[in-house]
C-alpha cells in the first residue's frame, strides 16, 4: 500500500526542476517560463530563412501559444524531454503561421521548389546558371510554366513601405497626404478674401489686425502708437475678429452671417457696407487681365 507521502513526493520534471504530483498548474507555468527562450531561439531560425516582410511579433506570438499548449499537453511517463516536445509543436504553430500570411498557394511554393532544386543541379553541371528554357526541359515541363511561377512568386512578395531600394522608400511613392488641388484652390480663396477683407477694415481695427497679427507686436507697443490702453486693443481685435469672419461668411458661405440685432440700424448699415466693399474689391481683382511676364534678354 502507498503511503500519503508517496503520493504527494516530488517528481522530477523534464527541465530538472521538481514539481509535486498535486501542483499540474504549478508545473505547467514552470514549464512555460523555463522554455521561453526556446521559442525565441525557433523565431529566430525561422526569420533566417523568410522574406522580410514576415512579422516577428507575430511569430513570437504564435510560438508562446503553442508552448503553453505544449505544457499543457505534455505527459512526462512517455520518457520525451518536454524540450524536444515543445519543439515540434512550436515550429509546427510557426509553420502554420508562416502558411496564413504566405500569398502564394502551397502548389505554386511547391513548384518553385522543384524549379529551384533543378536550376542548382544544372548550375552545378553546367558551370553557369541554367536558362529558363534548360530548366523547363529537365522537368518535363512546358517553359511557359516556369515563367508563369516566377509572375505568381512576384505577386505574392510582400515590400515594406518603408523598405529602401534603388529609388528610396517605397512610402515616397504613394499619393501626398496633402491637401488636394480642390483644396488647395479652397484654401487660396480664402487667404485671398481675407487678406481683401482685412485691407477694407476701418484703419483703427487694420492697424490692430496688422500689427498684433502680421508684425507680431506687442499689444503695449499697440496700445502705445494708437493713444487707447490695452484693453482697448484686446476689445478692437476681438472686434475686428468678427467683422473678418462675418466678411468672409458673407461671401462663401452666407448661411453662417448672424442677423444683426438692429437691421436698420447703423452699425448694422456700415457692417453691410464693408461687406459690400469687400465683395467690390474681390470682383475688381477677379476682372483684371492676367499679363503674363516675358523674359528680355539681358
Amino acid at each position: 500500500m502507498l503511503s500519503n507521502a508517496t503520493l504527494t513526493s516530488p517528481t522530477p520534471s523534464p527541465t530538472g526542476a521538481h514539481t509535486t504530483a498535486t501542483s499540474p498548474a504549478a508545473s505547467v507555468d514552470d514549464l512555460v517560463t523555463s522554455h521561453i527562450p526556446l521559442v525565441g531561439h525557433l523565431v529566430r531560425e525561422v526569420l533566417a530563412r523568410v522574406p522580410g516582410h514576415v512579422d516577428r511579433d507575430d511569430l513570437t506570438s504564435a510560438g508562446l501559444t503553442a508552448l503553453v499548449q505544449a505544457a499543457q499537453g505534455f505527459d512526462a511517463e512517455r520518457g520525451v524531454p518536454f524540450a524536444r516536445y515543445a519543439s515540434t509543436r512550436v515550429r509546427g504553430a510557426l509553420l502554420d503561421e508562416l502558411r496564413g500570411v504566405d500569398w502564394a498557394s502551397r502548389s505554386v511554393r511547391r513548384t518553385a521548389r522543384g524549379l529551384d532544386e533543378t536550376r542548382a543541379r544544372l548550375t552545378h553541371g553546367l558551370g553557369r546558371v541554367p536558362t529558363d528554357a534548360e530548366v523547363a526541359a529537365a522537368q518535363g515541363i512546358p517553359v511557359e510554366q516556369v515563367l508563369a511561377n516566377r509572375e505568381d512568386l512576384a505577386r505574392a512578395q510582400v515590400l515594406s513601405l518603408e523598405a529602401d531600394d534603388a529609388r528610396g522608400s517605397y512610402a515616397a511613392e504613394l499619393p501626398s497626404g496633402g491637401p488636394t488641388p480642390e483644396q488647395a484652390a479652397e484654401h487660396a480663396e480664402l487667404l485671398t478674401y481675407l487678406s481683401e477683407a482685412v485691407a477694407e477694415l476701418p484703419e483703427r481695427l487694420r492697424r490692430v489686425v496688422e500689427g498684433y497679427f502680421l508684425a507680431e507686436r506687442p499689444m503695449a507697443e499697440l496700445a502705445a502708437e494708437l493713444g487707447v490702453t490695452e484693453s482697448r486693443i484686446s476689445q478692437l481685435r476681438a472686434e475686428a475678429m468678427v467683422l473678418l469672419r462675418d466678411a468672409l461668411n458673407s461671401q462663401l458661405d452666407p448661411a453662417l452671417v448672424p442677423s444683426h440685432e438692429r437691421p436698420e440700424g447703423v452699425a448694422a448699415r456700415r457692417r453691410e457696407a464693408y461687406f459690400a466693399a469687400v465683395a467690390e474689391r474681390h470682383a475688381a481683382a477677379a476682372a483684371r487681365p492676367f499679363v503674363p511676364r516675358v523674359a528680355t534678354s539681358a
